[in-house]
Formats: C-alpha cells, structure tokens, sequence
C-alpha cells in the first residue's frame, strides 16, 4: 500500500483537484487589482473591528478595479449564533459595504467562486487533503482527546513546547500499512498536516502593513481535517483564498503569528500566497494603559451600538478612515464636499500600533457630517430611529412640516449648526421648540450676566411693547436689539463694552441672552431670530409673558 491507496482510502468520494482548479480559473482583471475578503465567524456580533477591516478590504478592491468578497467561516459549528450570518450581511449593507460577490442573505449568494459558506465546501477541502495525502505531506492520526492531554501534561513537566511536532508526532511516522489496519479497525482519526519545518529555522515575511517581520519556521502537526470532516481554519484558509484567487489576506494582526504556517502550506501545496496585510487592533485607554476593545467591556465595540445611539454609518466609516490613514483629516478639510470614495487611501500607511477608539473624535466627526445633511434629510434620519428607539422623540417629529422648519434652523450656511452627533441628541436639541413640551415642564431659566428679577422684567416687557415685530427681516430685527440695549442703558456694540466695561452694566450679547432664555429656557441655542421666525408671534409672546408673570 502506498499513500495513494491511503488517501483513496480516506478520501474515495473526493475529486482530483485538477475539477478544482479548472472550476476556479484565474480572475480576469486588470494588472495590480487587489482581490480581496471580508470572512468572520457566525459566532457573536459584529465587531467594530471586523467593520474596519472590511472597510479597508473593499477600499482597496474598488480602488484598483479588483474584487472585494463576503465568505463566511462556519466550520466552527458548535459556537455559531441564531441569526450570525444574517447579522454579519446587514450590517455590511448597513454601512453601505457591499461586497461584488460572496453572502448575500443567510441562504443566497452572488459570484462564481462560491461556494462562499464554508460548511458546503467539505468535498473542495476533502479533495485537497486528499492530494495532500497523495504526496505524503499528511496523514491520519489516532490520538484521541487522552492521549494528547497526557502528552501535554509531559511536555510542560519538561519545560519544553507544547503541541504535535518533532518526536512528539507519535503518528506521523507509522507506516501506511499500519494506518491503514487502523483505518479498517474502526478507529477515530483526524488528518495532520505533515510539517517540514524546524524551529531552529527562521523565515522573513514582508507584511504589507507591518513591513519585515521574522518569524521561526513552523514544525507542528497541525490539524487540517477535524473528525467530523470538516477543516480546520487554517486549511480551509488556504484552499478558499486559492480557489477563490484572493491576492490580498487583510486581517488583525492577532493572526500574524500564523504566517509561518500559512505560507508553509501554500508552499507545500505548490500555491501563490497572497500578500498578507495585518491590521493593528482599535485600542482603549483604561486607566493610562492600553487594551483592546473588549467585546464583553465595552458596548462601542459591537457595530450595533452606533445604530442605537444614532450616529450615521457615514461618519463612522469617515471616523475608522481618520485612524487608518493619517493624512485623512488633512484631505477633507480641503476637500469638504467629496465622497470618502475619493480619498486615495494607502494600505501601506496604516498604523503599525494600534490607534486609540475616541468617542470625543467619532461624535466631532459625525457633527461634520450631519451639519452637511439638508433638514429633510435630518428629518427622515431621526424619525426613523425615533420609531426604533425614542418615542417621545417620534410624538415631537409627528408635525413634518413644522418640524423641518426647526430643524432647518442655522443649516445650508457656510458655517452650518453642528450641534447633533447622532439622532440620540436631537430630542433634546429641539424639544424646547415646541410649545407643549415648553409649557409643561418644570425647567429652571438658566439665566447669565443679567439675573435681576426686576432688570429681566424690564427687558422683556420693553422688548415686547416697542421693539418686537414678527415681520422684520433679519437685519431689521439686530438693529432694533441694538437700539433696545442702547435704550436700557447698554453698550450697542460688544467691542465698545470691552474698551470700556466701567461705562456699561453689559452689553447687546446680554440683552439678548435675556430674551434667549425666556423664549427656549437655555443660554446656548442656534440663531436666536431663526427661533424666534419659526415660534411665530403667539408662542414668542406668550413664552415672554410666562416668564414676566413668573
């Protein structure tokens, strides 16, 4: 007996690889076009982290007119979530990262590559670990769960290496013959991958992110076949990317340490490797030290969480761009109205360390962002997590027509409102703008410089009896806020105040701070005359009477 009579054995379902290669012929596509993956596990949420490097995966395939894919890796059946593959193509989609081919429901998929579920590939990676067989690089091994327990238990006793190498591969070294006894005793077996490596042996990769990185060479036995005929990862990632003509591998870098064994795979099975780029991990700062954002810690680490508090999925991939490429910042603020699709991103200048998750950076970009958006779109977007999220927000939103007029207050001008980082905050952005929110709620005045009871008294019933006119236009109404500050005794100019600030009690900005609050209750809002042309005459009126009355 030979291993080919062994692999036939094992494998007499399987196909010559030969159907394979033929089946998966090179991509047709331009010279330098990067063929690259999205291939995450069902197996919880969404990680921002995956977001990101599906981010980058698709930047650089539509960059170069190549072919970004979604493969889903569910060999790992055990661990697999309800709804896991349905969760990971809606969130893409969400996000607007649709990839050419691959996933495209739980069920369905686009492309000729498929399939792109790893679970229906068993005969593909079969036929391949039979061909492995074929040329002696792999072989069954009998060890059950016991004897590689004890096996460990020993090499830790002697301070050396754990795994399935060297001396240790007790399996690796029967003769077909036996194998096959034992095969035909019934016996359970998995299939090892047969290493030529040595430890003492050190290999270089240039990563594409990372640069050139030395490595020892690999000497474990992996698995590559599992008992239930399924593959491991690391056999199905080499058969898959072959097959599927991936050029670029773009993943984290906790995967960097198998690059030795992965390059030592395509290399035995006679393959291309593709080039491997590693991305750095989103950190956090706890405490003055750095970690990585923790799925069971940190609710910013799930993709779902923006969706609930409401920040664009736009500003999200604006923000993961910022951290993946330094120079970003720099681009759109000279280029404020492009689409991030024109950003010319470089792989090879992403952070070597991991870049620090801000909050702070992420809701400052999304203000950008949404200051962009006219108030209809404003509009749509929040009463569309309001009905997911905020009642009392989708009871405000119900008078369409009113509320775009609020929400259009201080937007489309060269420097436009940027108060909303997510739909979250608009509630109480706007709230104030209505009257049956104002009138039943119990809020302080938050008043300024001016506090006086009597003085504020003062103010307001002069403003109303001589100074306010619904019709005046914008310029119109400043100059009569001028002439009533004048008239109270106050500098018309906040310039001239500050020359001279013993001559005055305040200023114009005082003045008008005291109307502000007794119309909206707050000191800091948008265009005070915007709000006031919304409200109309009645609600300004009988706000200002409220107060006075108070």
């Amino acid at each position: 007996m030979d291993y080919k009579d062994l692999a036939e054995l094992i494998f007499p379902e399987a196909k010559p690889v030969e159907y394979y290669e033929k089946k998966y012929p090179e991509r047709n596509l331009p010279e330098g076009a990067v063929v690259s993956r999205f291939a995450p596990s069902p197996t919880g949420f969404v990680h921002i982290g995956g977001l990101y490097q599906a981010l980058v995966a698709r930047t650089m395939a539509k960059k170069t007119g190549g072919v970004f894919f979604l493969r889903i890796e569910d060999t790992d059946q055990k661990r697999e979530i309800e709804n896991g593959v349905t969760d990971i193509v809606n969130s893409l989609k969400d996000f607007d990262i649709i990839p050419d081919e691959g996933m495209i429901t739980d069920t369905e998929e686009v492309g000729n590559y498929g399939p792109y579920k790893q679970s229906l590939r068993k005969d593909i990676y079969q036929a391949y670990a039979k061909h492995f067989i074929e040329m002696g690089k792999a072989y069954p091994c009998f060890c059950n769960a016991d004897e590689l327990e004890e096996m460990r238990k020993k090499q830790e006793a002697a301070g050396v290496r754990t795994g399935y190498y060297g001396v240790w591969s007790k399996c690796r070294n029967l003769s077909v013959d036996e194998m096959v006894q034992r095969i035909n005793n019934g016996e359970k077996y998995i299939v090892r991958f047969k290493s030529p490596g040595r430890e003492d042996r050190k290999i270089r990769h240039k990563d594409v992110i990372k640069g050139n990185v030395d490595f020892p060479e690999n000497d474990q036995d992996i698995v590559i076949i599992k008992a239930d005929g399924l593959p491991t990862y690391h056999f199905a990632h080499l058969v898959d990317d072959h097959l599927m003509r991936t050029t670029h591998v773009i993943r984290s870098d906790e995967w960097l340490s198998s690059v030795p064994l992965h390059l030592q795979l395509y290399n035995e099975m006679g393959f291309k490797a593709p080039k491997y780029a590693h991305i750095s991990p989103i950190m956090k700062n706890e405490n003055g030290n750095k970690r990585k954002l923790s799925k069971r810690k940190d609710p910013e680490a799930a993709v779902a969480y923006y969706e609930e508090i409401g920040v664009p999925n736009e500003a999200v991939k604006e923000y993961l761009l910022n951290i993946a490429n330094s120079n970003f910042e720099l681009w759109r603020k000279q280029n404020p109205d492009k689409g991030i699709e024109e950003f010319d991103f470089q792989i090879n200048k992403m952070s070597v360390s991991g870049a620090l998750f801000d909050m702070v950076k992420l809701q400052d970009i999304a203000k950008n962002v949404i200051s962009k958006y006219n108030a209809e779109k404003v509009y749509n977007e929040s009463l569309e997590w309001a009905k997911k999220h905020d009642n009392e927000l989708l009871e405000i939103l119900n008078d369409k027509e009113y509320s775009i007029k609020v929400l259009n207050i201080e937007r489309g001008k060269t420097k436009p409102r940027r108060d909303i980082a997510k739909w979250k905050d608009v509630k109480d952005c706007i709230i104030y703008m209505y009257d049956n929110k104002f009138f039943s709620n119990n809020d302080e005045y938050d008043f300024d410089k001016i506090n006086d009871k009597d003085e504020i008294k003062k103010i307001l019933k002069l403003y109303v009896s001589k100074y306010y006119d619904e019709a005046d236009d914008q310029t119109t109404w400043f100059g009569k806020m001028k002439d009533l500050a004048e008239e109270l005794g106050y500098a018309r100019e906040v310039k001239e105040y500050k020359q001279e600030p013993e001559k005055w009690p305040g200023h114009i900005g005082d003045i008008s701070t005291v109307i502000r609050v007794a119309i909206t209750k707050r000191r800091n809002t948008p265009d005070l005359y915007e709000i006031m042309h919304v409200l109309g005459r009645d609600s300004v009126e009988k706000r200002i009477e409220l107060l006075i009355n108070k």
